[in-house]
């Protein structure tokens, strides 16, 4: 009888948790277990949640972290946990990891615990934390990239989810043939779409979901409030989590603009509930900026799938990542990055144009949900796995 193949997938993510993060790596392990894989998954605990826990099939350790400490001290401790749990238990076929705290130790140490490696590049901290930590130290940014290359170059396999992310990643001098895109998705069951609200008598909501980093180009959205109010009335509803400098900042900009009345901004919900929220806008906005982190990197906004499985029109920035899940004029309108004029006068074309708005959200529906789903993500995802071992 063939053993099963046993996978260490580590994150430095809360799971579970409302970001996006903890909804892809809840897929991935389902398909991997669903694949005959037996997972153990290692991640940092809040201190809220069971040190150890059983989800989907694969075994859960939850690291404990001084949550007083900085976000490298954590990031730090949680990669010497990795390192002393695979000491412990040397017997793993492959370790997944997700970022470079666990990553570069665990690719250095390959040969001597004889496991294979899985790099999931989604973000890359030497670009993205900037956005974070304004203040951070460029020498230590120097530094973390130095690591980010070396990590990608002993890794066995690497994935990540556009082509723009593997096209970033070659530029680093990592072979594209070692490199896999999957994309992110959807789950069918999760979403139903349901007609486009009728208009009488109420005031649109434009929806916004996500975080409140810098790069997400919430301020763009924010200032083309005032033009789409000449206009027409709407309500804008922004829901998601952030540092508390990042909630400050938008709302500072939004007393600015005098538009405090048209807007309602909420904390991060939990994942089941998405589509119910998506259901009851006009309009879902993906503002992304024109930054280093969406142009360079690159990344796979699981927002603009859900949007668009949820049935409902979709308002993007004109940007690769974008373009890589959205058809234009087909699948949603896409706007002039970081220009709040060009995305009013887009969001008023929604707004006055009921067909259109039913022809885009139809579109992208049947788009997201048989192209971008979890389960096609996991049959690529399997595929490395069964090469690599």
């Amino acid at each position: 009888m063939r053993m099963m193949k046993r996978v260490l997938y580590t994150a430095f993510d809360v799971v579970p948790s409302p970001k996006g993060a903890s909804t892809h790596i809840l897929h991935n392990i389902r398909g991997l277990v669903n694949s005959q894989f037996d997972v153990h998954l290692l991640t940092p605990n809040d201190g809220l949640l069971p040190t150890e826990d059983r989800i989907d099939g694969a075994r859960v350790t939850r690291v404990t972290q001084d949550l007083a400490q900085n976000f490298l001290a954590r990031a730090t401790h949680f990669g010497k946990a990795v390192l002393n749990h695979l000491a412990l238990h040397p017997q793993y076929d492959a370790v997944h990891f997700r970022n470079i705290w666990d990553g570069l130790a665990v690719a250095q140490n390959k040969k001597r615990f004889g496991y294979k490696t899985i790099f999931e590049v989604n973000g890359l901290p030497s670009i993205e934390l900037k956005y974070h930590y304004p203040g951070l130290d460029s020498g230590l940014l120097t530094k973390i990239k130095e690591q980010e290359i070396a990590t990608l170059h002993l890794a066995d396999a690497v994935i990540c989810p556009s082509n723009v992310t593997r096209d970033y990643i070659a530029s680093l001098g990592v072979s594209r043939k070692r490199v896999t895109v999957i994309p992110n998705g959807v789950s069918p069951s999760d979403f139903s779409p349901s007609p486009i609200p009728a208009r009488e008598g109420r005031v649109p909501t434009l929806l916004y979901i996500g975080t409140l980093a810098d790069w997400q180009g919430l301020d763009v959205l924010v200032h083309a409030l005032p033009k789409i109010l000449e206009r027409q009335a709407v309500k804008l509803q922004v829901i998601g989590r952030g540092r508390s400098r990042q909630r400050k900042m938008l709302m500072k900009q939004i007393r600015k603009l005098g538009v405090e009345g048209s807007v309602i901004v909420q904390p991060a919900i939990p994942h089941h509930e998405v589509s119910g929220v998506i259901a009851n806008a006009d309009i879902c906005v993906a503002p992304l900026g024109f930054n280093d982190r969406n142009v360079t990197q690159g990344a796979c906004p699981i927002k603009v799938l859900e949007y668009m499985a949820g049935g409902r029109p979709l308002l993007a920035s004109n940007l690769p990542i974008v373009r890589e899940l959205v058809r234009e004029d087909v699948d949603g309108l896409l706007f002039t990055p970081d220009d709040p004029d060009d995305l009013a006068r887009q969001a008023l074309l929604l707004l006055e144009d009921r067909k259109l708005s039913q022809r885009l959200a139809k579109s992208a529906s049947a788009r997201a949900l048989t192209r971008f789903t979890w389960h096609e993500s996991q049959k690529k995802l399997v595929k490395v796995y069964q090469e690599l071992l």
